[in-house]
């Protein structure tokens, strides 16, 4: 379905980005990889569905650096026709003890990230008359939860980022829409299970537990693959009319 497109995925080298780019290449696309830590394994992961892969480490808290990431793709592969927002970074503290500087960050990659990306990448769409953006938000963009104030606050702003750029793109066949997890059991979310476990002195296995029972009424985690099945179904043409949703895969979460 995307053979000879490009997709562009922001925070790819694990988890969530990462099983969106490996099921958006099994489509045919070509891959630009980004992100932190160990590089050759994701590569390899999704250059094994025999489409070119690509990886720039731009920081996604650096307007200069997304610029040149952008360049950097389209000179290696063409225009970015597929735009996944997915760069994301956590901390969790009451608003009164929040480092400004983890505030400052968490909305710089979960959030401005995104616009960068997004203005640099529809000046190409709009000459093709078509592009894909899809930001992976997250129930946090519904619904608030204590102590993560920053990471609230920038997944709402993805939501209405995702709805203004849906109604400026509208005529065209350009698409913008954000996709809304509930708990993902990735490296991030592990984390949070593991600090628990620490704080409260009870097994992983219970934390893990307690964490589905307070928000997710499906007790189950919402996996990878099944949110790269989605993206890719939002870059079909059966997608072609879906504009500025935001779509939950939160197990009930935002439905109580």
């Amino acid at each position: 379905m995307l053979k000879g497109k490009t997709a562009l995925v922001t925070g790819s080298t694990s988890g969530i980005g990462l099983g969106i780019a490996k099921a958006l290449a099994q489509q045919g696309a070509n891959i630009v990889l980004n992100g932190f830590g160990e590089i050759e394994g994701p590569k390899s992961e999704v250059a094994a569905f025999g489409t070119q892969v690509i990886y720039h480490g731009a920081d996604m808290s650096k307007p200069g650096e997304i610029e040149d990431m952008m360049k950097f793709a389209a000179s290696q592969l063409g225009r970015i026709d597929v735009l996944v927002n997915n760069a994301g970074i956590q901390h969790v503290a009451p608003v009164e003890a929040f480092p400004p500087e983890r505030w400052d960050a968490i909305i710089a990659i979960n959030l401005s990230s995104a616009f960068h990306t997004t203005r640099l990448a529809i000046p190409a769409m709009r000459e093709a008359n078509w592009g894909r953006i899809v930001n992976v938000a997250s129930a946090h963009g519904l619904v608030a939860s204590a102590q993560k104030s920053a990471y609230v606050a920038a997944k709402h702003g993805i939501v209405g980022l995702t709805k203004t750029v849906a109604l400026e793109t509208a005529t065209t066949g350009i698409t913008c829409n954000a996709i809304c997890p509930g708990w993902v059991l990735t490296p991030l979310v592990q984390k949070q299970i593991d600090d628990r476990a620490a704080r409260e002195g009870i097994a992983v296995e219970q934390a893990q537990r307690e964490l589905l029972g307070e928000k997710q009424p499906s007790l189950q985690f919402t996996t990878p693959e099944q949110l790269a099945a989605l993206t890719v179904f939002l870059c079909s043409p059966a997608a072609d009319n879906v504009r500025g949703v935001a779509w939950q895969v939160d197990g009930g979460w935002t439905a109580q």
